[in-house]
């Protein structure tokens, strides 16, 4: 204990014998000691993101997408951030493609929607249209350009839009979008579009017959399909302090929440969570893609 205290706070000898001097604390001694927690202001969004091919697959078929800004002065703290992760299907090209195209298109779509109007005196914010048909519409145009641009291909889209303290959510596939609370609760704010999932809520199986169910992975919605379809479209209230997270299954199928919850925890940069996160996913046999954006709210 004495040589942790002279670490900190210096060694002063009265004599040849180790005696510490006791003395006030200074500001930053007494925060280091009481961990105290630092009043950030204005609001930010801090994030990281990882990715992997994993060690069972020869190509990365995921994609990532994120824009992240802050506006603020004596009147306004306007925090605004797009975070989009797809994971794409149908084999080499074809879900490479069809995952890079869905996430460029929704998110240039969404950025022309709002990018101006941040950095125009004369634009409100949001638009005239709503946030939810503006990511509806995004998504609409992404599914198009799928069919188009990669026939025979297919992704999953799952998009987060920050705009303040509240985030819009556009869901379509087994992506998921998380909200990770300091108590410990992790929360699964979408809905896996998996045959697994419907059987699970029609009550024919279990939580626990799914994660071995031969068809846990295939899908009755996402982009590509020729049938028509509405994306999930969610409006809800940031967590705050806590984290937002956007993942792969290749991640969140792979590890648990409670080891998700002990490496978000286990360090203060974003960027550095990420790199565990996707390196417990590979420790575990990497079977997928991984892809993950962890969004530190303060």
């Amino acid at each position: 204990m004495v040589d942790f205290l002279k670490k900190i706070f210096g060694n002063k000898k009265k004599s040849a014998d180790i005696n510490i001097e006791t003395a006030p604390l200074t500001e930053d001694q007494l925060r280091y000691v009481t961990k105290e927690e630092l009043v950030v202001t204005p609001s930010q969004l801090l994030v990281g993101i990882g990715q992997s091919v994993g060690r069972q697959r020869e190509i990365n078929e995921d994609s990532i997408f994120y824009f992240n800004s802050v506006y603020a002065n004596s009147a306004n703290d306007v925090s605004f951030g797009v975070f989009i992760v797809a994971d794409g299907m149908g084999g080499h090209e074809f879900g490479e493609v069809a995952s890079q195209v869905a996430s460029k298109t929704l998110g240039e779509y969404i950025i022309q929607k709002f990018y101006s109007p941040l950095f125009n005196p004369n634009s409100s914010i949001p638009p005239q249209e709503s946030i939810q048909e503006i990511i509806e519409k995004g998504i609409k145009l992404a599914q198009n350009a799928v069919i188009l641009k990669a026939p025979g291909g297919g992704t999953t889209i799952t998009v987060g839009l920050i705009l303040g303290d509240q985030i819009t959510i556009g869901h379509v596939g087994d992506s998921r979008l998380y909200f990770v609370y300091p108590d410990g609760r992790f929360e699964a704010k979408t809905n896996d579009h998996t045959f697994v999932r419907r059987l699970i809520d029609l009550g024919q199986i279990t939580e626990a017959e799914a994660k071995d169910h031969p068809n846990k992975n295939v899908l009755y919605r996402a982009l590509g399909q020729s049938e028509p379809f509405r994306p999930d479209l969610t409006n809800l209230t940031i967590p705050k302090p806590g984290y937002i997270m956007l993942c792969s299954d290749g991640l969140w199928g792979v590890v648990g929440e409670d080891e998700l919850f002990r490496l978000i925890t286990s360090a203060e940069n974003p960027s550095i969570i990420c790199s565990k996160m996707v390196d417990a996913a590979n420790k575990a046999g990497g079977p997928d893609n991984i892809s993950v954006i962890l969004i530190k709210t303060i």
